[in-house]
């Protein structure tokens, strides 16, 4: 069935797999990508959906209804799907209004423009860092979908807003809504301001890893083609007015990860430098995803084993990528945040 899919972010990390997915598995589909290309979008990363016939891009931001509408107005799309925010803990705790303005604000907007052009599915895509945490001694607990809001962070607390905000227009209004919320994702084209793809590019260039407190925090880490796969699965097959937690059962701590890292690319761990820790920094996260398995068939299929090589080589054999990304601007930004810790 022919579909037109609005990606608002999808020149990001995961809204551009989902472009690619949607490009690659559903022939029929026409998608749309909304992008402002804030500091975390290399265009490069969308370079040869831009070839596509079936892929049309829009430079402009969510917040500016005015523009949102007139894209909506033209390309009429069947179906939105909102990666667009801001997503980094630190960034949100050296400046909160930005990401209250993008992640509640924008969102508004965006469901504003579905109301006036009769979409038949506006998508959210969010984070189980709305649940707070879990305590590091209770490994048998972890994230439902009915576990309560607790945010830790400016961050957490725009994206947690932004799913009421979701559910509250479906309620109120009857906007066709779901709700995804995701562990943390890793895989190919990830911003290197993140734990995997930071470490990766450290390492690469022997320059020191820093680590907050001891590394001890534990996050489930879900392989970003899994986690498009599962917001795919919602769309065809969730049901409006539902949240779905999407997990990898991949817990690990930041240590074990950075130890990885060092070990598959065979550096030593001097590398290591313990920095201070994170303000409100949570300790563990871990989701149960059996409502999406038993009503959506899905699961994660890609073991963070095989994941974090498939990562790193991908980073190892593209490293202009990365190179275009960690210059100018990001390297004031780290030298900000791991310079004096």
């Amino acid at each position: 069935m022919k579909k037109t899919i609005l990606v608002t972010g999808g020149a990001g990390f995961i809204g551009n797999c989902f472009c690619k997915l949607i490009l690659k598995e559903r022939p029929d589909w026409k998608v749309v990508n909304v992008d402002c290309l804030t500091y975390a979008a290399n265009p490069s990363t969308i370079r040869e959906e831009m070839k596509d016939p079936r892929y049309v891009f829009y430079r402009e931001d969510i917040r500016r209804r005015e523009g949102i509408f007139e894209i909506f107005k033209k390309e009429r799309p069947d179906v939105v799907v909102n990666f667009a925010a801001e997503s980094h803990v630190d960034r949100s705790i050296e400046d909160p209004g930005l990401f209250l303005q993008t992640n509640i604000l924008g969102t508004q907007v965006v469901m504003d423009a579905c109301r006036a052009f009769g979409v038949e599915r506006f998508h959210q895509v969010g984070t189980d860092e709305v649940y707070g945490d879990l305590p590091l001694d209770r490994p048998d607990l972890f994230f439902h979908e009915d576990t309560p809001i607790r945010t830790s962070s400016p961050y957490s607390t725009s994206k947690a807003a932004a799913d009421l905000l979701a559910l509250a227009y479906h309620r109120t209004y009857g906007l066709p809504v779901t709700v995804s919320r995701c562990s943390n994702n890793y895989g190919p084209y990830q911003f290197p301001e993140k734990l995997i793809p930071l470490m990766i590019h450290n390492a690469t260039h022997d320059k020191e890893l820093p680590v907050y407190g001891k590394g001890l925090n534990v996050r489930d880490w879900l392989y970003v083609e899994d986690h498009c796969r599962g917001i795919l699965a919602v769309l065809e097959k969730g049901k409006v007015g539902e949240v779905y937690n999407l997990g990898g059962h991949n817990e690990k701590s930041n240590i074990e990860i950075v130890k990885i890292i060092l070990s598959e690319l065979g550096k030593p761990e001097s590398l290591i430098r313990f920095v201070a820790d994170r303000k409100g920094h949570d300790q563990r996260y871990a989701i149960d995803p059996s409502k999406a398995t038993a009503e959506l068939g899905w699961a994660p299929t890609t073991m963070f084993c095989d994941g974090i090589k498939l990562t790193i080589a991908w980073y190892k054999e593209n490293g202009w990528w990365l190179d275009e990304c960690t210059s100018g601007d990001y390297l004031k930004y780290y030298d900000k945040m791991y310079g004096n810790r």
